[in-house]
C-alpha cells in the first residue's frame, strides 16, 4: 500500500490499539520512495541496487508482469531464512517483484522461489489499468505517441487509396501494401501489450497456478483477508511467518460498499478505515487462537504517499504525508521515505513504548534472523537487529548513517551524531518540482532521478530533522557551527559505504557525487527486462485467449 501516514484524518481504532499494546517507531525509514525497490531492500535487508533492483532512467518500477526482470534467484529473502529454519511461511496480497525469467513457468522470480511456502494474490501490483474507468498508469506517454501513429499512419492509408481510386495521381501498390502492414504492426504494437493490461498484469495466482484473469477487483479485499486468517488457523500451532501484503492504500483505490462513505475525508479516507478493519480482523484472529504472545505483529508501509495522484470528484487519492516534504518517487525526502513502524509482542514488548531513533525496514531482516536463532553466515546487510531498542535494552539506533536513492543514485545521507539528539540530512540533488513552485511533480505523474529532471547541489542542502522535520530551513556555516563537520563525516561515510558494493563504479555524472551502481549484480531495471514479453505471459489456459475466474464457493 502507498501510505498510512494520513492515520489522523480518518477512524483508526485498530491501528491505534497495535500501537498502544505494542511499540511505536517514529522515524521509520524506507530504503527507496516507491514499491518494487523499496519492497526488494525490505524482503531482503540490503539496499535495492545491490540486487540489480535500481533504476537509472525513465522506469523506476516493474511495468509489466511478463518482463524478466525482477528480484534476483541469487537473493536471499527473511522468508527463505526462517523456512530453512523450520517456518511455514506464506505471502498473502502484492508481490511485485517479478515471476518469470526465461519462459512462462520457469518461476525463477516468483515468490515460492523467494522462500515462500504459499502464496496467494497478486504477483504484480494494483494499476489504474486493473479497473475501466480509472484511466492508464503503464507508460501513458508512450502508449499515447503509437496511438497517435497509429492514426496517422491509418489517415495516410485511406487518403492514399482515395487518392489511387480518384486517379488523382499514381500511388504503387506496393506502397499501399507496406503502409497497410505498417499500419496493422503499430496497431499490434499499441493494442496488444496496452490495451489488454488488465488480461496481463492484473490477475491472482495460488502459488504458481494462475487462479483469476483479469482479476475482479471488487471482492479483493475480502479474498485477501480470508486467506490470511486461514493460513494463521493453517499454522498457529507451530512457527509460522506471515506477510500480509495489501492491496490498499494504492490507486485505484476501492469502493467497497462498507466503507463507500463512511469517512469525512473520501474514498482515500474510506481506504483506510477499510485498511484498519482489516488490521483489527487480522489481530482478533491471532488473539482468538490464543497464540498472542507467541506472535510478533509488525504494520508498515513501502513508502510515502503519492501526492501528484488527485481529481476535482474524488479529491486526493494518494494519501497525505503531514508535516514531511515530499512524496512517492521524490528521493530522499521525508515524505517519501519515513513511513509507520509498529510492532507487537505482548509479554514480550514493553506497551506503549516510543522509539524516536532512525530505523528502518530493512532492520526486519537481521531481527528476524535473530528471533529465529539463525547464526548462518550471510551476505552485506545494511539493517540492524532491533530487538535491543524495541525491548529497551538499548537507548541508540545503529544505524548511525542511513544512505536514500533515487533509483541507483545516492541523493541523500542520513547522519545521527553519537551523543547528540540531532539527525542531519545531506541532500546532494533534489528533484525537479513541475510546474515551478508545487510540491510534486504534476507535470509528469512522478519525479524522475536523473538528467534535467533533477538539480545537483554544492554545497549540499544540510537540514537538521531534530529540530526542523518538514525540510524547511536549510543549514548554513552560520547557522550551523558544526556544518563543515557534517560534510565531511557524511562524506567519509559515503567512501565507506561505497566500498562495501561489489565492484562499484562511480556513476559518469561527476556533480552526483556519490552516485554509485552495485556492477556485478545485473540489473533489473532496464528497458530490456521490463518490456513485456509474450513468452513470459503468466496465463491460464491457452495464450494468449487467458481468462479464468476463481471458484470461491
Amino acid at each position: 500500500m502507498t501510505s498510512v501516514l494520513g492515520m489522523s484524518v480518518a477512524m483508526t481504532p485498530n491501528i491505534d490499539r497495535l500501537a498502544s499494546e505494542g511499540v511505536k517507531l517514529t522515524q521509520h525509514i524506507a530504503a527507496a520512495p516507491l514499491c518494487t525497490p523499496s519492497r526488494s531492500a525490505f524482503m531482503t535487508g540490503r539496499y535495492a541496487l545491490r540486487s540489480g533492483m535500481g533504476s537509472t532512467g525513465h522506469v523506476q518500477v516493474l511495468l509489466f508482469l511478463a518482463g524478466s526482470g525482477g528480484l534476483p534467484p541469487s537473493e536471499t529473502t527473511f522468508a527463505k531464512r526462517l523456512q530453512q529454519q523450520g517456518y511455514t511461511t506464506g505471502l498473502v496480497g502484492k508481490w511485485h517483484l517479478g515471476v518469470n525469467c526465461e519462459y512462462r513457468g520457469d518461476h525463477c522470480h516468483h515468490p515460492n522461489q523467494h522462500g515462500f511456502s504459499y502464496f496467494y494474490g497478486l504477483p504484480f501490483t494494483l494499476f489504474n489499468d486493473c479497473v475501466p474507468g480509472e484511466g492508464h498508469d503503464v507508460l501513458a506517454d508512450l502508449q499515447e505517441t503509437l496511438q497517435h501513429l497509429m492514426m496517422v499512419l491509418g489517415v495516410g492509408l485511406v487518403t492514399l487509396v482515395c487518392v489511387r481510386l480518384c486517379g488523382l495521381f499514381e500511388v504503387r501498390l506496393w506502397l499501399l501494401v507496406l503502409l497497410f502492414f505498417l499500419c496493422i504492426l503499430a496497431t499490434a504494437v499499441w493494442y496488444v501489450p496496452f490495451m489488454l493490461l488488465p488480461t496481463w498484469n492484473c490477475i491472482i495466482m495460488r502459488n504458481q497456478e494462475v487462479i483469476e484473469q483479469p482479476m475482479t477487483v471488487e471482492t479483493l479485499p475480502q479474498r485477501l483477508l480470508g486467506e490470511a486468517q486461514n493460513f494463521i488457523k493453517r499454522n498457529a500451532d507451530h512457527p509460522f511467518l506471515l506477510f500480509f501484503s495489501l492491496a490498499h492504500i494504492h490507486t485505484p483505490l476501492f469502493k467497497t460498499p462498507a466503507f463507500a462513505g463512511k469517512s469525512h475525508h473520501g474514498r482515500y479516507g474510506d481506504n483506510l478505515e477499510e485498511v484498519d478493519w482489516i488490521i483489527g480482523k487480522v489481530t482478533e484472529t491471532v488473539d482468538s487462537l490464543g497464540i498472542a504472545n507467541n506472535t510478533l505483529m509488525y504494520f508498515t508501509s513501502d513508502h510515502g504517499g503519492h501526492l501528484e495522484v488527485s481529481d476535482l470528484q474524488t479529491g486526493q487519492k494518494g494519501g497525505w504525508n503531514g508535516i514531511y516534504k515530499g512524496g512517492k518517487a521524490m528521493g530522499g525526502w521525508e515524505g517519501g521515505i519515513r513511513v509507520p513502524g509498529i510492532f507487537r509482542w505482548p509479554g514480550r514488548l514493553a506497551a506503549g513504548k516510543v522509539v524516536d531513533e532512525p530505523t528502518s525496514l530493512m532492520d526486519l531482516y537481521p531481527t528476524l534472523k535473530y528471533l529465529a536463532k539463525d547464526t548462518q553466515p550471510d551476505r552485506e546487510l545494511d539493517g540492524y537487529n532491533l530487538m535491543p531498542l524495541l525491548e529497551g535494552k538499548a537507548a541508540r539506533s545503529e544505524h548511525e548513517f542511513m544512505f536514500h536513492y533515487c533509483g541507483i543514485y545516492l541523493n541523500a545521507v542520513r547522519w545521527h551524531p553519537p551523543g547528540s539528539d540531532s539527525i542531519f540530512k545531506v541532500h546532494f540533488f533534489t528533484p525537479n518540482f513541475s510546474p515551478p513552485g508545487a510540491g510534486g511533480c504534476y507535470e509528469t505523474g512522478v519525479c524522475l532521478c536523473h538528467g534535467e529532471h533533477v538539480t545537483h547541489h554544492t554545497p549540499p542542502l544540510v537540514y537538521d530533522l531534530f529540530h526542523d522535520p518538514s525540510e524547511s530551513h536549510p543549514l548554513t556555516p552560520d547557522t550551523e557551527p558544526r556544518f563543515a563537520k557534517i560534510l565531511e563525516q557524511t562524506a567519509k561515510a559515503v567512501e565507506r559505504h561505497k566500498s562495501t558494493l561489489t565492484n562499484e563504479q562511480a556513476s559518469d555524472d561527476a556533480h552526483s557525487h556519490a552516485s554509485t551502481a552495485a556492477q556485478g549484480v545485473e540489473g533489473q531495471m532496464t528497458w530490456n527486462k521490463i518490456l513485456w514479453r509474450p513468452w513470459l505471459q503468466p496465463c491460464c489456459g491457452t495464450f494468449p485467449f487467458c481468462g479464468c475466474k476463481e471458484d470461491t464457493a
